[in-house]
């Protein structure tokens, strides 16, 4: 039998700005990754989408970033280890709370943008976010790049992680994920990105962007919740899955 776990980026709105559709997203996948304040996301808000998570049995994740929201997260920051790991706890902390209020909890951490790609080759970087986890709760999983080195160096710190994929994007040869800055780095038809996720779960291979074969070993598959078409896509791709066998779960107990 496959599983395979579907995650998004949620809870990233913020006052009267909305980011994507939480409720549609949260009735196809399983594992959701919060917004914690940092890129995106208010307290209302990220309480909301913890309490549809909760409602639904999905898992619940800190979606940890860089100090950016003007940015979105997503320029790159050459953050000091101590602040780094400062900015980890204080975002788990937060989001620990809001779940607890909703009647759920965090269980696992995925950083978001900049900083996930940094930390998936910086190991000084992937250090201080480490530090961070275990400070907090060392039985947190953290969730990275899958064939990514920031894998072994959280496991070699005692951590369990979890191998990502994401659906909605394209990769290198080398199984990093195209810059968003290229042409063609983001995917959109629902069905072609559909056989790609189904093919990742059978096999564990992705074609790249020059047509070559990666070898992904993926416990997860990401969609973005801020794509266009973010819930068309995950829906096809869950259907898809289903239709062929494979079991959607979350990788942990949500509760």
């Amino acid at each position: 039998m496959i599983t395979i776990d579907l995650n998004s980026d949620l809870g990233e709105g913020y006052g009267a700005w909305a980011m994507g559709d939480d409720a549609a997203m949260l009735e196809i996948v399983s594992s959701a990754n919060i917004a914690c304040g940092f890129h995106a996301g208010d307290p209302t808000g990220i309480l909301a989408c913890l309490r549809q998570a909760a409602a639904r049995g999905v898992a619940v994740g800190a979606h940890v970033s860089y100090p950016d929201r003007g940015g979105f997260g997503r320029r790159d920051m050459d953050v000091a280890p101590a602040d780094l790991t400062a900015d980890t706890i204080y975002q788990i902390g937060a989001l620990q709370g809001l779940a607890r209020a909703a009647g759920t909890r965090v269980s696992y951490v995925k950083p978001h943008g900049a900083l996930y790609n940094r930390i998936a080759h910086d190991a000084r970087q992937g250090a201080a976010v480490i530090a961070g986890l275990k400070a907090v709760d060392p039985d947190l999983i953290l969730m990275g790049l899958a064939g990514a080195p920031i894998l072994a160096q959280a496991q070699a710190e005692g951590l369990r992680v979890v191998a990502e994929a994401f659906a909605d994007r394209a990769y290198r040869p080398d199984g990093q994920l195209v810059s968003r800055r290229d042409p063609g780095a983001v995917l959109h038809d629902p069905d072609l990105i559909a056989e790609r996720m189904l093919r990742l779960a059978r096999t564990g291979e992705i074609e790249a962007a020059d047509g070559s074969l990666l070898h992904l070993k993926a416990d997860s598959i990401c969609v973005h919740g801020d794509s266009p078409g973010a819930v068309a896509i995950s829906a096809r791709i869950r259907q898809r899955l289903l239709a062929a066998g494979v079991v959607i779960q979350p990788f942990v107990r949500a509760e």
